[in-house]
C-alpha cells in the first residue's frame, strides 16, 4: 500500500512557524515567510535618539532630589525617635512600663538600675542587701504615669519628674538619668545615673516575721548563723519604686495591724511592724495557767503547796489533809516587754479546806476560807509554735 508522504514544512517541524515570535534570520530588511515561503521586505526600527547634556541634567537633578528627601526623611524620623522614644523621658517611661506591666526582671534589666556598694555605703547600709521583694508577685506599681518635666543640668545629668497614682493618691518621683552614648551611631543610650531602686527597712517588733504585699518573710534570714536571738528584729530589703508595699503579721498567735507605705523615692523607706497577742494567744496562756492551778497546785494535799503562788499558815495542830481549789483565776492579761511578753501581779483566790485542833482547848473545827494571792508571769513562743511560760 503506498504511504503518503507529508513535508516537514506542512508539519511544521524544523521551523518557527507562522505564529513564532522568533524573527527568522535574512537578508537585512528582507525576510522570508516560513509558511509560503515567500520573500517579503522588513524594516528595523528606528534607532533612538542619544541623550541630550540636558535630558542627563534633569534626571540627575530629579535622583538628587529623592535622595535629599529620604535623607530629610531619615534625619526627621532619628531626631523625633530620640526625642521620645530614646530620650531621657522615654528611657524612664521604658522603666515605669516594665514596672506597670508586673515584668520585674525587665525593670531591673535597665542600666543603672542596681545602686553601687558605694550609694549604699553613704546611706549607712550594708553593700549587700536582699533581692527578695525584686520580684513580680510583690511589685505593686503606679497608675496614670505620665512625665511633667525634664531638665537637663550643666553635669549633663536629666531630672525626669513624673506623676502618677499610688494607692488613689496622687504622687510624684524624680528620676536621675544620663546619656552613655549611642546605639549604631544614631540613637541615644541612657542609664540611671543614681539607682531607682528604695530600701525598705523593716523593724518587727516583738517577733521576727512579717509579710509584705502577700509574701511572708523572716528578718532573721540574713542576719549572722551565730547572732543571738532578740526579741525585735530589723531587716533591710532593696524595694522597686514607684511601688506600695503593704506589711503586717496575720497568725493565730500574733497579729499586727496592715501598715500601708508608699514609696516613691530611691532613699531608705521606714517601716515598723508592731506585733501584739492575739486573743487566742492570751486565751492559750490561760489554759495553761489554769490547768497548772489545777492539776499542780489544787492537788497538793499540804499547807503550803510547792512552787505555787499560794498557801495558809496555821499555829494549830492539822488533823486532816488539807484540800485546795482555786475560786477565781487571775485573769491573763498580755503585753510587750523588753524579751517576752508579759503578765503583771494579777490577783486570783484559793479556797482550803482542813480539820484543826486548837492547842489551847484541843477543840476541833475545819477551817473553810479563802486565800488571795497573786501571780505575774512571762511568754515566749518557741520555734516549734508551743510556749515557754515562765512564773514570778
Amino acid at each position: 500500500m503506498p504511504v503518503q508522504v507529508i513535508p516537514d514544512r506542512e508539519l511544521g517541524i524544523g521551523s518557527a512557524g507562522a505564529h513564532s515570535w522568533t524573527r527568522p534570520t535574512g537578508a537585512h530588511g528582507v525576510t522570508i515567510d516560513t509558511d509560503t515561503g515567500a520573500t517579503v521586505m522588513w524594516a528595523p526600527p528606528p534607532p533612538r535618539e542619544p541623550a541630550t547634556p540636558g535630558m542627563l541634567l534633569r534626571v540627575g537633578a530629579l535622583w538628587a532630589g529623592v535622595l535629599v528627601l529620604l535623607l530629610l526623611a531619615t534625619t526627621a524620623g532619628i531626631g523625633a525617635l530620640n526625642h521620645q522614644l530614646y530620650s531621657a523621658s522615654g528611657f524612664v517611661q521604658q522603666y515605669l512600663g516594665a514596672l506597670a506591666r508586673g515584668d520585674a526582671d525587665a525593670a531591673l534589666s535597665f542600666p543603672g538600675v542596681e545602686p553601687q556598694a558605694t550609694e549604699l555605703a553613704a546611706a549607712g547600709l550594708p553593700t549587700k542587701l536582699p533581692h527578695v521583694l525584686l520580684r513580680d508577685s510583690v511589685l505593686r506599681a503606679p497608675q496614670d504615669t505620665r512625665v511633667v518635666n525634664d531638665e537637663e543640668g550643666a553635669n549633663g545629668v536629666h531630672r525626669v519628674t513624673v506623676e502618677y497614682t499610688l494607692a488613689g493618691e496622687k504622687a510624684q518621683s524624680v528620676f536621675e538619668v544620663e546619656r552613655t552614648g549611642t546605639m549604631f551611631g544614631v540613637f541615644n543610650d541612657w542609664r540611671f545615673a543614681s539607682s531607682p531602686l528604695a530600701v525598705l527597712n523593716v523593724t518587727v517588733l516583738h517577733d521576727a516575721e512579717f509579710s509584705v504585699n502577700g509574701l511572708t518573710l523572716d528578718t532573721r534570714a540574713h542576719h549572722a548563723a551565730d547572732a543571738a536571738p532578740t526579741f525585735s528584729n530589723t531587716a533591710s530589703y532593696l524595694a522597686f519604686s514607684p511601688s506600695i508595699y503593704e506589711l503586717g503579721k496575720n497568725s493565730r498567735l500574733l497579729a499586727a495591724e496592715p501598715l500601708k507605705l508608699p514609696v516613691t523615692g530611691s532613699g531608705v523607706a521606714e517601716a515598723t511592724v508592731d506585733v501584739q497577742p492575739t486573743p487566742d494567744f492570751v486565751s492559750d496562756v490561760q489554759d495553761e495557767l489554769n490547768n497548772w492551778l489545777d492539776e499542780t497546785c489544787t492537788t497538793q494535799a499540804v499547807l503550803q503547796p510547792t512552787g505555787c503562788p499560794f498557801g495558809v499558815n496555821i499555829d494549830d495542830r492539822v488533823t486532816s489533809a488539807p484540800a485546795w481549789s482555786i475560786t477565781e483565776y487571775p485573769t491573763v492579761t498580755l503585753t510587750p516587754g523588753e524579751n517576752t511578753f508579759e503578765m503583771p501581779q494579777t490577783p486570783a483566790v484559793a479556797h482550803v479546806q482542813v480539820e484543826v485542833q486548837s492547842l489551847f482547848d484541843g477543840e476541833v473545827e475545819t477551817l473553810d476560807q479563802d486565800e488571795p494571792f497573786s501571780v505575774a508571769l512571762s511568754v515566749n513562743i518557741t520555734p516549734s509554735g508551743s510556749l515557754a511560760i515562765k512564773l514570778h
